[in-house]
This record gives structure tokens, C-alpha cells and sequence, in this order.
């Protein structure tokens, strides 16, 4: 409520100022012209001062929140010695300014806490917009990149012209792995992309790590796995080669040296020719296994162009015909967009489709009601997808680890080679296969472009 001070005030002022008027106007109406200006002059003055009495308390607040814009928190308002409503209303003024204070320190606080945070990452980050110029980057990234200070994109041109392609050009959630040499070593980066809008303003938020430790680790487990599966093969081959062989050696010799041919009769013959055809047989064997590992080593480079995926699926289909039906198998085609392409080798693809195909149907064996689905679609990020699923029985978690090993199977007549040569087929074609599981229910392999 304004006190009852204030309103004399402001009626001393108003009567004031009619009583001037009045005065103005008779001296006017009496030809007094000069004394009639002074008059309007002090009018003047008068209505000046009626108004800014008026205005003092926006103008305070006025004041009060330039200050807060200025975070200056060091303003205070007199709280005693005017009107109590304008007391009341300092004292309201300089409570909100101290709230306001602490509430500043405390996002100040934060800020740096989150600020050292980000300063003792292990991973590199950093901001910019749309013209390129980087607003926050913690010193992990300056040194992954060897470059200070970091100020635009523009400035990783100097530390490779890919990389600032790369950051040039690079998408909302997309991931990117980058081989960085500089003068001190060669890293591997790993490079994810986001967006954020930050005061009205859309930003690209950027993560990037070195995984050289871990693409290290992953490599020495691969040839780990790949050595131990080798290993299990050739040694399966080459042991009945060397025991029949010894076999087969006694049958001629003994502790003297070699038998006389007198001393040799037709069983003996007879059994070193089955020995012999064993022999041949593993040699053929290991033979294939070669060829097989040298088929993994010389896939030939994508022939690429757009195909009609629901001409493609209708051939595989086609392709399937025989196995289905033997196997009592029921092979659908799932197809939303039946004008979907995608930019790949028709006949590679082809291969991968059927070997995914083939081995969905046999592990189906013994399922009731055994259906083998082919689904296409876009995944989350956009990208195309052709998915080969079944109801079967699943893979085990304890194996789903190796199945992308080269020559790990679990077929007795298997090569162990088909599905390490469909993953690489599909890393040839710049995209990915990538498995999902549920044990006593689904297996699904997605070919993502």
C-alpha cells in the first residue's frame, strides 16, 4: 500500500502545478507576457520534477536489474529514512539481489566443477558451430590432436587435411574411426558426433578417444582365436597322417632295418593301400582348408551399384526354393518399401543373403512350424538394413563371441569360413553385420549399409 506521505507529496505537487497554470493564464489574458513566460518556465520545471518523482522507483528498478545483467550484486537500497512502502520495497529489492548473488555463486561453483571435470577426461571434446569456430575444447583434445590453441576447424587442416575434412563434413550422431599420424606416433581415433542447441544455437558436440590400446587388445585376441582354431584344424588333419604313416612303416620295417620283400604278404599290401587313400584323403582335406583360407584372403573389391532390394530378395528366395522345401521351411519376404535400394555388388551381397539363408535353415532342424523371415528397413541412425531371421533354437552366449572367428564352427561339416567371409564382404561395402540372439526363441543377422 503507498503511504499516506506519499500522497501529500504528490497533491502538493499536483495543486502546485494547477496553481501555477492558473497564474500563467491570468497574466497571459492580462497582457502580462513576461512575467507569463517565467511563469511557464517554473510550469516547465514543475511538470519536470512531478515526473521524475514519479518515475524514481522504475528507475531504480531499472537500475537494479542493469546491475543484475552486469552481475554486480554490490547495489543496495536504503532501507529507513523514506516512505514505508518505498522502505518495504528497497528491502525486497536488496533480498532478491542477495538471492540472486548466491545463486551465481553457486552456478559459478558448479561451472567450474564441471569445467575440471571435463578438464580431466580421458576422452577429447570439443564445441563449434555452424561457421566452424570451436567454443569449448579441454586439453585432452589439444593434445590428441598435438595443436594449441584451438580456436576454428579450420586450424586442423594444419594437422591433417582428412581430419579437417572429417570435422568439416561429419553428421549428427554419426561415428568415424581416423588414423592420426603426427611427428610422435601413429593413433587411432575413434570420432563421435552430436548435436546440441545451447542458447538458441545448434552446436556440434564432438568425442574423440583413442582406442589404439584397445584396437591392440581386440587384434591380439583375434589372432589368438584365429591361431587356436587353426591350430585345432591342421592338428585333426595331420595326426592320422603321421600315426597311419607309422603304421604303414612298421608294416616294411623292423629293428633291423627294412623287411625282405619275401617276408611281405597281401594283407600287409592291402593295408597300406586303405592307409595310403586315408592319407590322401586328409591331404585333401587340409588342401581345402587352405583354399578356403586363401578364398577369405582374395574377396574381390565391390563392384557397386543400386539395386532393387525386392528383386533382390525375390532371387535369393528363389535361390532357397530347394533347401526350404526339403527341410520343410517356411522362407516370407518382408518388405515396407518396395522401392528401397542400396549401393552395393549384386553377386557378393547375393552370397552373403544365401549363407545367411542356408545356415538359418539348418539350424531350424527339428523346430516346429520352422520360418525363416527376410526383412528390410532403416534403423535408427538411417541407415538401410536387410535382416535374416528365425525362430530356431539360438546361439549360446558362451559361443557368440567366436562366430565371426575365421574357421570357428560348430558344423561337423562345416569350413568355419562363411560367416567371417559375409562380416568382411559387408566391411568391404563400407557397412556392417552385426547379430541378435534370444536362446530358444529368435537369431536375426542384420546387413547394415
Amino acid at each position: 500500500m503507498i503511504s499516506r506521505t506519499f500522497y501529500v507529496k504528490l497533491i502538493i505537487r499536483v495543486v502546485a502545478l494547477a496553481l501555477t497554470a492558473f497564474l500563467m493564464s491570468f497574466l497571459f489574458l492580462n497582457d502580462k507576457y513576461l512575467l507569463a513566460c517565467i511563469i511557464l518556465l517554473i510550469f516547465c520545471v514543475q511538470t519536470w520534477l512531478l515526473a521524475n518523482y514519479l518515475n524514481q522507483n522504475n528507475r531504480k528498478i531499472a537500475f537494479f536489474f542493469n546491475s543484475i545483467k552486469n552481475e554486480d550484486f554490490t547495489l543496495r537500497f536504503p532501507e529507513h529514512g523514506d516512505a514505508t512502502s518505498f522502505n518495504e520495497l528497497n528491502h525486497s529489492l536488496n533480498v532478491l539481489n542477495t538471492m540472486m548473488q548466491d545463486v551465481y555463486i553457486k552456478n559459478q561453483a558448479q561451472e567450474k566443477y564441471y569445467q575440471e571435470i571435463l578438464n580431466q577426461a580421458e576422452i577429447g571434446i570439443l564445441t563449434f558451430n555452424k561457421k566452424g569456430h570451436i567454443l569449448f575444447g579441454n586439453p585432452k583434445v589439444e593434445k590428441l590432436l598435438n595443436y594449441t590453441p584451438l580456436n576454428h576447424i579450420k586450424q586442423l587442416a594444419q594437422v591433417d587435411q582428412e581430419l579437417f575434412t572429417m570435422f568439416e563434413n561429419i553428421q549428427p550422431f554419426e561415428r568415424k574411426l581416423f588414423q592420426l599420424t603426427n611427428e610422435r606416433e601413429t593413433i587411432q581415433l575413434a570420432i563421435k558426433s552430436n548435436e546440441i542447441v545451447l542458447n538458441k544455437e545448434v552446436l556440434n558436440l564432438v568425442t574423440i578417444q583413442d582406442i589404439h590400446s584397445e584396437l591392440d587388445e581386440k587384434e591380439t585376441d583375434s589372432w589368438m582365436k584365429l591361431i587356436r582354431v587353426l591350430t585345432h584344424e591342421i592338428m585333426n588333419t595331420v595326426t592320422p597322417i603321421t600315426s597311419i604313416s607309422e603304421s604303414i612303416l612298421n608294416y616294411y620295417k623292423d629293428e633291423n632295418g627294412i623287411l625282405p620283400l619275401e617276408q611281405l604278404d597281401e594283407s600287409k599290401i592291402r593295408m597300406t593301400t586303405k592307409g595310403l587313400e586315408v592319407i590322401k584323403d586328409q591331404g585333401n582335406d587340409l588342401m581345402s582348408f587352405v583354399q578356403s583360407y586363401r578364398s577369405f584372403l582374395n574377396v574381390p573389391t565391390p563392384d557397386k551399384k543400386l539395386i532393387k532390394v525386392e528383386k533382390l530378395l525375390e532371387k535369393v528366395k528363389v535361390l532357397m526354393y530347394e533347401s526350404t522345401r526339403e527341410n520343410n521351411v517356411s522362407l516370407s519376404l518382408i518388405i515396407p518399401d518396395k522401392e528401397m535400394e542400396v549401393y552395393a555388388d549384386e553377386k557378393l551381397i547375393t552370397h552373403v543373403l544365401v549363407n545367411l539363408s542356408k545356415n538359418a535353415i539348418q539350424a531350424l532342424n527339428g523346430t516346429e512350424n520352422a520360418t525363416v523371415e527376410l526383412i528390410t528397413g532403416t534403423t535408427e541412425k538411417g541407415k538401410k538394413h536387410i535382416t535374416i531371421k528365425d525362430n530356431g533354437p539360438g546361439i549360446p552366449p558362451e559361443i557368440m563371441s567366436e562366430i565371426f572367428v575365421p574357421f570357428y564352427t560348430t558344423k561337423n561339416d562345416g569350413t568355419g569360413i562363411g560367416l567371417s567371409l559375409s562380416k568382411q564382404i559387408m566391411h568391404l561395402h563400407g557397412g556392417s553385420l552385426t547379430v541378435h540372439s534370444v536362446p530358444q526363441k529368435e537369431t536375426s543377422f542384420s546387413l547394415i549399409f
